[in-house]
């Protein structure tokens, strides 16, 4: 019968994950895996050192002239806390005894390119234009670790980012996360029985509401990678909520019936003068994103004529990570085709519609002045990410490793 020791014993890789996983790195807390990963490195004759940020910079000189080195990242902190990491195996599955989350997100990236460099170094034989290895702190909350990379100091151009969650997944392009909101202000207010006949006298809440149903929601555009652009209502906020959030201190804030408490408390007899709503745009293309806001920019613009000496609403946006696009560069796609063909392992080559550290590289250049060309790639199947129940198939991981194998042999051909 297989055990968590057994198959520790069995691969290296397992091992050297298990190690790392259970020393807990919640965000900004990472020292004890900082320190780990570095005596691993100097017990196997790699360079290694942290750079000002504590991010782990690794190095490997090229063995043969004339080919192009290749960048490996991921990121070291976990979603978690400092509590012990017991771990545990279920079939094939490594998994905690459920009182925290396992940490496969990203220390599976992480083992993987430890074992990579470590095997690289003892060969002697394998010709390849070298390696360079990334390792970044607080990816989980802030992306300050990625945000303090001195990316002029990278030499190579193309990038694989270890943190997709299946394996064989090669992801190609990414959403930005923009933040818009748009307010509305009535220029007269009033009392909603005595002033009710004046035409004059708008309702805010109403015209926010005019305004969201002209907005789009929901898919904007999407292709064969999947979708490109979308748009989502965060929030919508009118009317005589004052009373409601004035005595906020009131609600048992552990029940979470936010919406029953202010509607019971709102008041409802105020022709209202301010209301606003809150949205989030994702896109992987700055073209369909701003094509997009220049739309909405035109339903303002014909909703303050319509309403002109009545009322005004304006719009803000404001980019919080920018879009990581399809590089028309295929370097690194064309590599995974073929790394993915010679082990029969099926790829899934798509967008994602979320944010990760590609986007960051994909906006810089390196010491050359090459723009940077990320892709994100998953080397094994994690379920259940940031939370109790995550888990990891360790005989995918070991296929995924196989495949990154393949794919730094495939990139020096």
């Amino acid at each position: 019968m297989e055990t968590i020791n057994s198959i520790r014993k069995e691969y290296k890789l397992i091992d050297l994950f298990c190690t790392l996983v259970q020393i807990p790195s919640p965000s900004l807390k990472e020292e004890n895996v900082i320190k780990k990963i570095l005596e691993i490195f100097k017990e196997n004759n790699i360079e290694a050192n942290t750079d000002d940020y504590g991010n782990i910079r690794a190095k490997i000189p090229a063995a043969a002239k004339g080919k192009k080195p290749l960048l490996l990242s991921s990121h070291m902190d976990v979603v978690g806390d400092d509590s012990p990491i017991n771990l545990q195996l279920n079939k094939n599955i490594i998994e905690t005894d459920k009182t925290r989350t396992l940490g496969a997100d990203d220390k599976a990236g992480v083992a993987a390119a430890i074992l990579l460099a470590i095997e690289i170094v003892k060969n002697k034989d394998l010709k390849h234009g070298g390696l360079e290895i990334i390792f970044t702190r607080d990816e989980e909350q802030n992306m300050t670790g990625i945000h303090n990379v001195k990316m002029n100091e990278i030499e190579a151009e193309h990038i694989f980012v270890m943190d997709a969650d299946k394996l064989g997944q090669v992801q190609i392009s990414g959403a930005d996360y923009t933040s818009m909101q748009i307010n509305v202000k009535a220029l007269k207010g009033g009392h909603s029985g005595i002033d009710i006949d004046d035409t004059t006298r708008l309702n805010a809440a109403k015209l926010i509401a005019e305004l969201v149903n002209e907005i789009p929601q929901g898919v904007y555009k999407k292709d064969e990678f999947g979708v490109v652009t979308s748009i989502n209502l965060g929030v919508i906020i009118g009317g005589g909520v004052e009373t409601a959030i004035n005595n906020i201190k009131e609600f048992d804030i552990k029940s979470n019936q936010y919406t029953d408490y202010i509607l019971d408390k709102a008041v409802t007899n105020v022709i209202n003068t301010k209301a606003g709503a809150k949205y989030s745009i994702r896109s992987s293309s700055r073209e369909f994103e701003n094509n997009l806001i220049n739309e909405i920019k035109e339903i303002i613009e014909k909703f303050n004529k319509k309403y002109e000496g009545l009322a005004i609403a304006e719009m803000e946006t404001s980019e919080h990570l920018p879009p990581f696009e399809k590089s028309d560069d295929e370097t690194l796609v064309n590599v995974a085709k073929q790394a993915g063909k010679n082990l029969n392992l099926p790829l899934d080559i798509s967008s994602f519609h979320a944010g990760a550290e590609t986007h960051i590289y994909a906006n810089n250049k390196n010491k050359y002045g090459i723009q940077l060309k990320p892709v994100l790639i998953g080397l094994a199947d994690v379920y259940n990410m940031h939370s109790a129940n995550e888990q990891i198939d360790y005989k995918s991981y070991l296929k995924g490793y196989d495949f990154l194998k393949e794919l730094f042999k495939e990139f020096n051909k």
